[in-house]
């Protein structure tokens, strides 16, 4: 496996602060074929519970030359019934196989009595949901025996139950539960215009020192009822200028940070996915050179 620098600030991520893109397997062939300039690749947990089959044969192979991220999308951390502890079992099967420098789930809830819903669905920033994410946190870091990733939501609707703002109550789950925070730049993005919020604003509250990994993602543009705009986050078409901005604006704050292209739906050649990594790249190596200018002027 190539060598890559770590970013220091999270014990939740051993990620390299380079670009990274999530896997899919129409592309497995091909990247290892031509091994295309990345740092990692992640997947999504439930695609690969399972114990054989070609996924894993890709990703077995993929795993000797690149970095790992493990995204999961079920475990339902913000729901009110108790973890799925089977779900939870395979979850660390699977991270036991693969020993991924990252794992990561949402801020969502999936399933209630039993039921699962196939959606991440917001949850109401409440002292009680926060004590039952933290507890919900504390369980998986214990099975895991590792520190995980909270990811922050994209949104549609307020709760009027809500009592804290969404970025205090990341900063305060990450606090407590001593996970890490995946930032998900297009998510604040949809989530500030559908709730006509500062972006930036909202990024400069979140425990920013606790970052491990970025995602970069497409919308949709929609209007609600009274025709304003509504934003869908449908990781189904290229980064949009606005969530690039704001991307960039977070490196001036943070410095390289391991950021992934996300792109789950109307995927496209893998040459169309490498551009948009490319520009990653790019930003990356700006964002470190403005650092290290920083720091010799302060020398």
């Amino acid at each position: 496996m190539d060598h890559h620098p770590y970013r220091a600030g999270t014990g939740a991520s051993r990620l390299p602060a380079t670009a990274g893109l999530g896997l899919k397997l129409q592309h497995a062939e091909e990247i290892l074929t031509t091994r295309p300039s990345l740092g990692f690749v992640e997947i999504h947990a439930e695609n690969f519970m399972v114990d054989g089959g070609p996924r894993h044969h890709y990703l077995s192979r993929i795993r000797e030359h690149y970095a790992l991220s493990v995204h999961g999308v079920g475990l339902s951390l913000g729901g009110m019934d108790p973890l799925d502890e089977d779900h939870l079992a395979r979850l660390a099967r699977l991270v036991q196989r693969y020993q991924p420098e990252a794992v990561s789930e949402h801020l969502a809830w999936a399933g209630h009595g039993g039921r699962f819903l196939n959606d991440l669905l917001p949850l109401p920033y409440t002292p009680a949901s926060l004590q039952r994410l933290c507890d919900h946190i504390d369980r998986v870091q214990q099975v895991l025996g590792r520190p995980i990733m909270l990811e922050n939501p994209a949104t549609y609707v307020r709760f009027s139950k809500s009592s804290l703002m969404e970025a205090d109550f990341i900063r305060e789950a990450v606090r407590r539960s001593g996970c890490g925070l995946l930032l998900d730049v297009n998510n604040v993005y949809v989530t500030a215009v559908n709730h006509r919020l500062d972006a930036q604003d909202y990024i400069a509250a979140l425990p920013l020192d606790q970052v491990g990994e970025v995602h970069l993602a497409g919308f949709d543009e929609q209007a609600d009822d009274s025709g304003a705009a509504l934003l869908i986050d449908h990781h189904g078409s290229p980064v949009a200028e606005p969530v690039w901005a704001l991307y960039q604006g977070l490196l001036e704050r943070t410095g390289p940070l391991p950021t992934l292209l996300e792109r789950d739906n109307n995927v496209p050649a893998l040459n169309e996915l490498l551009a948009e990594t490319g520009h990653i790249h790019r930003l990356l190596h700006e964002a470190d050179h403005h650092a290290s200018n920083k720091e010799h002027r302060h020398a």
